[in-house]
């Protein structure tokens, strides 16, 4: 009997909601209606130390154009992005038009232009700028749902494989519990399908442990 390697496979899928955790102070503002009324994701609020949202390993801090402003002449906001550093990536979301602010006053725009610079130079923070709280929980949405998609090596059954190593990973991919690492261990170790499938169960546990002798029995079926 042979394990037919092509077989179509199904499964349930389940489908997850992402995580959008707020600060409580910012309870009374209209985004949090807007994430309230999302089906795309959960809300979650609490007493936050560092920014206004959190999503997955990413911290956000939300300014409107007048605490903007503000925070740059009192300095509280390179503290905030001091703080922000503790998490992998940093995004500031400046919400409101700045172009009524470039036209009112040169001197507020040239100092303006200066430091949002300077926050994406110096701090290494990102800047989103958002029309206003609609388009801010927009943001917020579309950054959760993009959080979920899988981070992993790129298998080449995505694609027709062309080169005889990309054919010989192509068939070792398609046993169950090997993917594109595993795959290429393989054939670093036994060079090629030959070798390993001829291989003993006790060399193949090196690579693919406890799985080995489940890779023996399809290939000596």
């Amino acid at each position: 009997m042979f394990y037919n390697i092509f077989k179509k496979l199904s499964w349930k899928k389940t489908k997850i909601i992402p995580l959008i955790i707020a600060d409580i102070h910012e309870k009374n503002s209209l985004i949090l209606s807007e994430l309230h009324k999302s089906t795309h994701v959960r809300l979650e609020i609490r007493s936050l130390k560092i920014a206004d949202y959190i999503i997955g390993e990413i911290a956000l801090e939300r300014k409107t154009i007048s605490d903007l402003i503000s925070s740059m002449i009192n300095k509280r906001l390179i503290q905030q992005l001091m703080q922000m550093k503790k998490y992998k990536k940093s995004i500031l979301i400046i919400e409101g038009d700045l172009e009524e602010i470039y036209q009112e006053n040169d001197n507020i725009s040239k100092a303006l232009r200066g430091f949002i610079l300077s926050i994406i130079v110096n701090y290494n923070t990102s800047i989103i700028f958002a029309k206003d709280y609609e388009d801010t929980a927009k943001y917020l949405i579309t950054l959760s749902k993009q959080q979920l998609k899988p981070k992993t090596p790129v298998s080449f059954h995505s694609r027709i494989p062309k080169s005889l190593k990309e054919q010989k990973q192509y068939i070792l991919e398609s046993f169950p519990n090997i993917g594109p690492k595993k795959a290429e261990k393989l054939l670093k170790k036994f060079k090629t399908i030959k070798n390993v499938v001829n291989s003993s169960e006790e060399e193949l546990s090196e690579i693919l442990k406890s799985r080995a002798d489940n890779f023996k029995r399809i290939t000596d079926s």
